[in-house]
This record gives structure tokens, C-alpha cells and sequence, in this order.
């Protein structure tokens, strides 16, 4: 009787680790499709809608389907757009395995137009710190002063 109690109990601990591993992977899997739609969508390789478009594919041994909505920002040449992702035919709605945000548009500023000096305004840590913070401290020779920035 003891045997067959600890065995029930060891085979719903395993039966839960299995389970929570396969809907890790397909976690995993549906952030990937999320994140393959967003560059997708930047690199106008599938021409997409005004406002959402929807899409299937098999990917991993599975049928999976996408949700991609596209929303103004503040910025007049920027999008925001947002991809959900659901395991199974399209007709299988509820809760998305995965939800990725992105940003399509224009630069903003010319290229290396928003490179800032950090360095201004920072004192360097003292020969006798350490780059951990400790006075002394093994590698303090070693490594270049750590620059902290002013208060």
C-alpha cells in the first residue's frame, strides 16, 4: 500500500514536469514565430494590412496561426505593431501562447545623430578601488578605472 501511494505521487510529479515542459517549448516556439512576423513586417517581405492581418504555417511539427495589429504612435512615420500567436488552426482562439511588440518606421534622427558623450561630467574611482568596489581588491591594477557619472 506505502508503495503504491509514493508511486501515484511520483507519476503526478512527472506527468506535471512533462507538461509544463512541453508548453515551455511551445513557449518558446510561438515567441520565435512572433519575433520572425515583426522582421517580417520591417523587411516587407509579405505585404501587410492597414490595420491587422492573420496568417497560418506549419513550424516544428505543428499548425500554427498569428495575429498581427498595427497601431498609430505619437510619431506620425511610426507604427507600433503587435503579433499574438496561438497553437492550432485559426479557429482556436483563448489566451496567445506568445505576444511580441515592435516598431515600424522612419529613422528619427541621421545616423550617429543621437551619440552622446558619457563621459562628460564623470569622475574616475581612485587608484586604490577596485573596479568591484573594494579598496585593494584583487584586479584593481589590473582593470581601467570604472567612470561613474556625477549626481
Amino acid at each position: 500500500m506505502i508503495v503504491a501511494i509514493g508511486l501515484a505521487a511520483l507519476m503526478t510529479t512527472v506527468s506535471g514536469a512533462a507538461n509544463a515542459s512541453g508548453y515551455l517549448r511551445d513557449k518558446t516556439i510561438a515567441q520565435w514565430i512572433a519575433m520572425n512576423r515583426i522582421v517580417e513586417v520591417r523587411l516587407n517581405l509579405q505585404k501587410f494590412g492597414q490595420n491587422s492581418d492573420k496568417g497560418e504555417l506549419d513550424y516544428a511539427n505543428r499548425h500554427w496561426h498569428y495575429d498581427t495589429r498595427y497601431y498609430d504612435t505619437s510619431f506620425a512615420s511610426m507604427r507600433r505593431i503587435v503579433v499574438r500567436v496561438w497553437a492550432g488552426k485559426s479557429d482556436a482562439k483563448g489566451t496567445p501562447l506568445a505576444e511580441a511588440t515592435g516598431f515600424l518606421g522612419s529613422a528619427l534622427t541621421l545616423p550617429g545623430g543621437s551619440n552622446v558623450d558619457w563621459t562628460q561630467g564623470s569622475v574616475p574611482l581612485s587608484t586604490t578601488q577596485s573596479a568591484a568596489g573594494l579598496p585593494g581588491g584583487a584586479g584593481a591594477a589590473q582593470r581601467p578605472p570604472v567612470v561613474l557619472p556625477t549626481p
